[in-house]
């Protein structure tokens, strides 16, 4: 078959689609003047936005905090707790607690965390970079739905709490009281540890409580998290991002990411939001008896969807025994990073996709600490990830060295075969038993190139599973490539291109393409040998025109789907392709010859062969069936 070559034709073609998307790109560019509207609108906007915050807060502060008919009004809403609303603290303020990982704002109003801000990490935003915070503008809440003895249904999250701050130590503690009385009140309490400490102390009780709430029924805890994008691709972001829990002393489960879920489960002991490189958590000591959870996908369009991911929603139960509330609790915060994570020994590390059964093992017990030791050295991700993959080939060079040698046996054999294919091609049985006993007395195993590619399935899967699971791949560049754990972009466009814009989106990754063009020169190079050595059967479709087609459809397929995923993972499937090529090229070259595979089954026809169990029997039921259709005949 002639290989396609580019002619002029097609430069220029090439040369003229780059011009008309640059022009395309320059003629939709702002003018000056608009950029200086726009400029004009969006101060006029901030000011306006800032003088009603303003006023909103004068109006706060200035409630009399004994007003008679303000205090009447809160008691037919709130009942006991319409104390809650008379005391110095029932104002819009925050109390913040921070260490060298987290930055954390608490509000006087609904107590709960209402700004959590991952220090040392930047968000991806085109022209700027902002701290990474999961929580910010009303995003989260966190809610105790509350019955009360008078028949009153109050949430935690509309009522004040009072703010004391204090050490311990080191630790920095925040305790929120929402009272009903100077020593009634429903507690949260905040302790937040030193240093890079993403996991914080996290306690619910009451005191004094008693005859408030109604004890028969238990308090109803809502969490609450519209999920922000931080992340370069927001389409691959939104594939990672889930809600994760464990149940019933050690199970773990998930929502399915690809739409929207409900789930509910027993014996909760952690809720996990799951954003991909990020991640809040919920844990408790005591589990939650019934737990309900949703997850909602807010990206229909990836165009316009640009800030939210997902919204997640647990609903967790809080038992009153003995009249009290007594939870102890803890919040994380940070990084969705395996050694982080598994250093806690709460079986955290569940939260990572890293595969089921032996895939998770491979990853957890080979790859994770393989590339950790390699990154670790200090000499970069981007060469870090040669290396790995260097290894990772030589590691599985027995295994392409097995399934080579296998396809030149075949190779070797096809003229007996074909010989065999046209002495009995009105007899599909016969020729069967024919070809099995030349394959037999050859010491040929047609089962033998198979083998080897099931065997390299298992890396594939963890592999796959692996890199999108790199944190330590997070903003790190190589080369062109300005973040492994997202795409590198050789080429952008706005407008949405027929076909092309279907394949890869709205860019081409260069690693993506670099892996495409490698795997279609590794198919060129080993899909002649393959039809050489597997002969047409009768009845089954011409396996040659299949993989000719193959090794067009294949390249395509994979700049397909990897053009969008991290580049660490397209540059890891280039190099590797490009080794395997290497590889191949030395045995072929250097190791397997053909005349000596072909003395080695000469010498194997002469020697006896005792069949195995399954080969006699496999010969057993071909003689019988074809007495049997002998008789048939007759």
């Amino acid at each position: 078959m002639e290989e396609k070559k580019f002619d002029f034709k097609s430069i220029i073609g090439f040369v003229l689609i780059s011009g008309v998307l640059m022009w395309m790109m320059y003629s939709n560019a702002p003018t000056p003047e608009e950029i200086k509207e726009k400029e004009k609108l969006e101060q006029v906007q901030k000011e306006k936005k800032e003088t009603v915050t303003t006023t909103t807060d004068k109006l706060v502060e200035t409630v009399p905090a004994n007003d008679s008919l303000s205090q009447v009004k809160a008691k037919e809403a709130l009942g006991s707790f319409a104390y809650s609303a008379t005391l110095p603290s029932a104002k819009e303020e925050y109390t913040e607690i921070k260490n060298e990982g987290l930055s954390l704002k608490i509000a006087n109003k609904g107590g709960y965390i209402v700004d959590a801000s991952i220090l040392g990490f930047d968000q991806f935003e085109k022209g700027s970079k902002k701290t990474v915070k999961l929580i910010k503008d009303n995003n989260a809440n966190l809610d105790l739905v509350i019955n009360t003895a008078d028949n009153r249904v109050l949430h935690t999250k509309d009522m004040f709490f009072e703010p004391k701050y204090s050490k311990e130590g080191e630790n920095e503690v925040l305790t929120m009281r929402l009272k009903a009385g100077p020593n009634q009140f429903l507690e949260y309490r905040y302790v937040l540890k030193p240093g890079k400490e993403y996991m914080l102390d996290f306690g619910i009780r009451s005191q004094g409580l008693e005859n408030v709430i109604n004890t028969s029924k238990p308090i109803d805890l809502e969490w609450q998290l519209k999920t922000f994008r931080n992340e370069k691709s927001i389409s691959y972001e939104n594939r990672y991002t889930e809600l994760v829990f464990e149940y019933e002393g050690g199970k773990d489960d998930y929502l399915n990411a690809a739409k929207d879920s409900e789930d509910e489960a027993k014996d909760v002991s952690y809720v996990a939001f799951k954003q991909h490189l990020f991640t809040s958590i919920l844990l408790t000591d005591t589990p939650f008896k019934t737990a309900k959870f949703k997850s909602d996908n807010l990206v229909d369009d990836e165009a316009n969807d640009s800030v939210f991911t997902k919204n997640f929603v647990a609903k967790l139960p809080l038992e009153v025994k003995g009249g009290v509330v007594n939870y102890n609790m803890n919040w994380y915060y940070g990084p969705s990073k395996y050694d982080i994570l598994n250093n806690y020994d709460k079986n955290l590390d569940e939260i990572m996709p890293l595969g089921w059964g032996i895939f998770g093992w491979i990853n957890r017990y080979v790859f994770i600490p393989v590339f950790g030791f390699i990154s670790g050295i200090g000499i970069g991700y981007g060469i870090s990830i040669i290396i790995f993959t260097i290894l990772v080939r030589i590691a599985m060079s027995p295994v392409t060295y097995k399934s080579y040698v296998s396809q030149a046996k075949m190779k070797v054999l096809r003229p007996e075969i074909a010989e065999l294919n046209e002495k009995f091609k009105d007899n599909a049985m016969k020729k069967q038993q024919e070809t099995m006993k030349l394959y037999s007395k050859a010491g040929v195993n047609p089962m033998a190139g198979c083998l080897p590619a099931l065997m390299q399935m298992p890396v594939f899967y963890a592999l796959f599973q692996f890199f999108p699971s790199m944190f330590d791949l997070r903003q790190q560049n190589f080369l062109w490539a300005d973040d492994l754990s997202s795409y590198d972009a050789l080429l952008t466009w706005e407008q949405n291109i027929p076909v092309i814009s279907f394949i890869t989106g709205n860019h081409i990754s260069l690693f993506a393409l670099l892996a495409a063009i490698a795997i279609f020169f590794y198919m060129k190079m080993t899909t002649g040998d393959q039809q050489m050595s597997a002969p047409t059967q009768e009845g089954m479709p011409d396996m040659g025109k299949i993989m000719k087609i193959m090794i067009y459809i294949s390249p395509l397929m994979m700049l397909f789907f990897f053009n969008n995923y991290a580049s660490g993972l397209s540059l890891y499937y280039f190099v590797s392709n490009l080794i395997t090529i290497g590889i191949m090229l030395v045995i072929k070259n250097y190791i397997v010859k053909e005349d000596k595979i072909l003395a080695k089954i000469q010498e194997n026809k002469s020697k006896p062969k005792t069949e195995s169990k399954f080969q006699r029997k496999m010969r057993e039921m071909m003689e019988q069936a074809e007495a049997q259709k002998k008789a048939n005949k007759k």
